[in-house]
């Protein structure tokens, strides 16, 4: 897809690569564990081992069924990572006797009365090393970073939901097709890219609209857009650039109620204050659709033959915190240290600074 970027500044260089010594990142838990229960709960840090493979270890260190063991969510190979994974205590004697490789440290270990489930994550941490990052670039960097924290982005999925070749969507696609049950995690994984794919073309879509308001009269936007003159009078109103429609799901944020946007004053200015956010569909069974403008604005990023895998919505828009930064002139280093809510990515974050795709090409 041609991604839409939301910020207008010119693009900045520098050099990205997702590796165990550039790229780290942290879960938050959701809820703090009490140290009392018939669960395990162990928090591991590993390195170039997927989420996936680190589940498959602990079954075989322990003999547990891979679908006994809990996590909140996928963390990258490619990475330094610290993420919590529970499993029933009594296998915590054969789990420390078996688990050899180095890839993997129990950092910490807690007990608690339920195991953890997929989503039970409060944020992520991310510390990251920019390379070949010049003095000025490295202050514009710092700059717009503090900008776009502040007044939020795009919440696209990214490139790492799309497989090596970004094509692992359109398998998806077909898979959602022929209407069959889905067989293992590869083909439910699959089916979750072309959920995605479908989400970040609406949300580019949107953004593209977004534009077109806020950098055009209300007389040009309205011919080329083909709106209402008083619709897009109401949507010039609004402070913030990603612009509200009436019918769309808003969700507290970084949690709460759910309603639909039936107002545009209180709800543009709670949006602007980062306090909800506007969410997109994700297209499968029982999804919960939005209404009025903003159903007319996603049904076309709603696939209803998508009946395999469940629906659900996602943040368009978010916001990056605790943004701090590191420089060594000497090296021409940048780290950049920074927290999102769950499920986002932080490459997404990187790329609207960037203004670019980070994913490297495969040279064949």
């Amino acid at each position: 897809m041609n991604k839409t970027y939301a910020y207008n500044h010119q693009p900045i260089e520098f050099d990205f690569k997702q590796t165990i010594e550039r790229f780290f990142v942290e879960e938050i838990p959701q809820y703090k564990f009490n140290n009392k229960g018939a669960n395990l709960i162990l928090k591991i840090k590993k390195q170039d081992m997927s989420t996936f493979k680190l589940v498959t270890v602990i079954a075989k260190a322990t003999g547990l069924e891979e679908r006994e063991i809990g996590y909140a969510g996928l963390k990258d190979k490619s990475a330094t990572t610290i993420q919590y994974i529970s499993i029933p205590k009594q296998y915590e004697r054969d789990l420390i006797k078996n688990l050899t490789t180095d890839k993997i440290k129990i950092v910490e270990k807690f007990y608690s009365k339920f195991p953890i489930k997929i989503g039970q994550l409060k944020s992520n941490k991310f510390s990251i090393v920019l390379h070949k990052v010049t003095k000025d670039n490295a202050k514009k960097i710092e700059e717009t970073a503090l900008n776009i924290a502040k007044n939020g982005f795009p919440n696209y999925y990214g490139y790492q939901r799309f497989g090596e070749d970004s094509k692992s969507y359109i398998q998806g696609q077909e898979i959602a097709s022929s209407g069959k049950r889905l067989k293992g995690a590869k083909e439910k994984l699959l089916v979750s890219a072309y959920q995605s794919h479908l989400f970040n073309n609406w949300l580019s879509n949107r953004l593209e609209i977004s534009k077109t308001i806020n950098e055009n009269t209300i007389e040009e936007a309205t011919k080329l857009l083909n709106y209402p003159l008083e619709l897009v009078k109401v949507l010039k109103e609004q402070p913030q650039f990603f612009k509200l429609f009436i019918g769309d799901d808003m969700l507290g944020y970084p949690y709460g109620k759910r309603y639909y946007l039936q107002e545009f004053k209180q709800s543009s200015n709670d949006f602007n204050n980062a306090k909800i956010s506007p969410t997109g569909i994700l297209s499968g069974s029982r999804a919960k659709k939005a209404y009025s403008d903003a159903r007319a604005l996603e049904e076309n990023f709603d696939d209803d033959e998508l009946s395999s895998l469940k629906g659900d919505r996602r943040y368009a828009w978010i916001w990056a915190e605790d943004l701090s930064f590191s420089y060594n002139h000497y090296k021409e280093e940048l780290t950049i240290n920074f927290a999102l809510a769950k499920g986002s990515y932080a490459t997404t974050f990187l790329e609207e600074i960037a203004k670019k795709s980070l994913k490297e090409r495969i040279i064949l």
